[in-house]
């Protein structure tokens, strides 16, 4: 069997590059290991709960979410963010902070001290950084902002996005490129805020949605879209060039060809995929951590909580030694989370400061999540519904150095004409931006195959 393009991984990443590609007119296969497409975008209905065992939210502020929402005619299901949403919580001693969601939340609020608050008006007269430094989040944040913030504010805010990643090994140039850009330019990020609101131009921030049935809504009409591209169960054992192209070895016997690959798994499979291709790229995928994370989904009669959940949940600092890297006030982030009369809550476990707590059984980890709800938020009782999914593999981290490795592997078709890369280890972990990188990835690979195809009818 010959195609134009393999797709290998059907996560969402690949989904979206075969999406893409298909409707380019390419002939296009999916290969997936597992026996169901989505990755981790996994949404489940239980007893009239419904439960993300994965990501939770869209990004309106990236245009590939609405644009890719609307062609796979999705908008009829779609739900924009509660508006029961008031504050940001943290942890503050063993207890949540609740923080307006404002710009001047911080500010305001008692979760930072005095001095603290003082630092961070402070920052425009900090000095400028040293250019084409890698530093860290900490790093970075405690130097244009303050220590306190850097810890207590951006410490938990990166865990919580990168699945327990830590600020002080967190790359910043990876992960807010925004903030460098802003001090690089003006000096000062809060100066560059200011100007860029003065232009008109948007900043860091989120416009979030999801749909009825969850962000497995997006994968399903993925998989009716492609329907027969995709092939489910089937592992990739080795990649190799040919004159035209590539030869796949799948499973024991069968051999496919095609002219273009792209490779959207995770790195530590892209690493195992590139090694006979690519050992460069191999070498900077196989340094992207991506450690264990678990998803403990509870679920309560309202009378038995006594918090008000009126927040998308909370986030913790490391200094505040809690068994949860954050919750999500799942009921109150989007309708139909919960039944009547019911609320919904998750919290996640483990990730690079506890691995060891992420491999806990269902039942341990149901355990530690109902002491942390009943220490934090006043859960009580029973829960009427309670499902761990546990991630062997979690989100990657983008450590220091990750610009360099994600540069190397951006160049892989450089090395290789027709070998692509694209996923949730590339621009940022969110589905948003793994839609974008792969729409993106898809250009590329048509403008290649349209090269070859001039070339082709130029030698005739």
């Amino acid at each position: 069997m010959t195609v134009d393009v393999a797709v290998i991984g059907g996560g969402i990443s690949g989904l979206a590059a075969a999406h893409e590609l298909k409707r380019r007119g390419h002939r296009v296969v999916v290969l997936e290991r597992q026996i169901g497409t989505g990755g981790n975008a996994v949404s489940e209905r239980c007893n009239g709960f419904l439960m993300e065992h994965g990501p939770s939210t869209m990004n309106a502020l990236v245009p590939a979410a609405n644009q890719t929402s609307h062609a796979l005619g999705l908008e009829q299901t779609r739900c924009d963010l509660g508006d029961g949403i008031q504050k940001r919580y943290l942890i503050a001693k063993g207890r949540l902070a609740g923080i307006s969601v404002g710009a001047l939340g911080f500010l305001t609020a008692g979760y930072l001290s005095p001095l603290a608050k003082l630092r961070i008006l402070a920052e425009f007269l900090i000095p400028h950084g040293c250019d084409g430094e890698d530093e860290s989040v900490l790093e970075f944040c405690t130097r244009r902002f303050g220590r306190e913030f850097a810890e207590r504010v951006m410490d938990p805010m990166v865990a919580g996005i990168y699945g327990g990643g830590r600020a002080s090994e967190l790359s910043v140039a990876a992960i807010f490129p925004m903030l460098v850009a802003l001090e690089q330019k003006y000096g000062s990020v809060t100066l560059g805020i200011m100007h860029r609101a003065r232009e008109g131009g948007k900043m860091p921030g989120s416009r979030l949605f999801s749909w009825r049935n969850g962000i497995g809504t997006l994968a399903d009409a993925f998989a009716r879209d492609l329907g027969r591209e995709i092939r489910t169960g089937v592992t990739v054992r080795r990649l190799s060039h040919t004159p035209n192209g590539f030869d796949i070895q799948l499973g024991e016997s069968e051999r496919l060809r095609a002219k273009a690959v792209v490779i959207a798994t995770q790195a530590h499979v892209a690493a195992q995929l590139l090694a006979d291709v690519d050992p460069e790229g191999a070498g900077a995928a196989e340094k992207i951590q991506s450690p264990p994370l678990a998803v403990v989904f509870l679920g309560y009669p309202r009378r038995n909580v006594d918090h008000p959940l009126d927040g998308l949940g909370f986030l913790t600092a490391e200094s505040e030694g809690r068994n949860v890297l954050g919750a999500q006030f799942c009921s109150t982030m989007f309708p139909g989370r919960a039944p009547e009369g019911h609320v919904a809550v998750s919290a996640y476990v483990g990730g690079v400061r506890a691995p060891d707590l992420a491999r806990l059984s269902a039942a341990e980890l149901i355990d530690l999540a109902r002491t942390e709800f009943r220490d934090l938020i006043g859960a009580r009782g029973i829960p009427a519904v309670a499902r761990v999914r546990h991630w062997p593999v979690g989100l990657p981290q983008y450590n220091r150095g990750h610009g360099a490795r994600i540069k190397t592997l951006g160049e892989s078709p450089q090395r290789n004409a027709g070998l692509y890369l694209t996923g949730n280890y590339f621009a940022g972990p969110s589905v948003a931006v793994c839609l974008s990188t792969a729409q993106k990835t898809a250009q590329s690979v048509h403008a290649f195959l349209s090269e070859q195809e001039v070339r082709a009818s130029v030698s005739v």
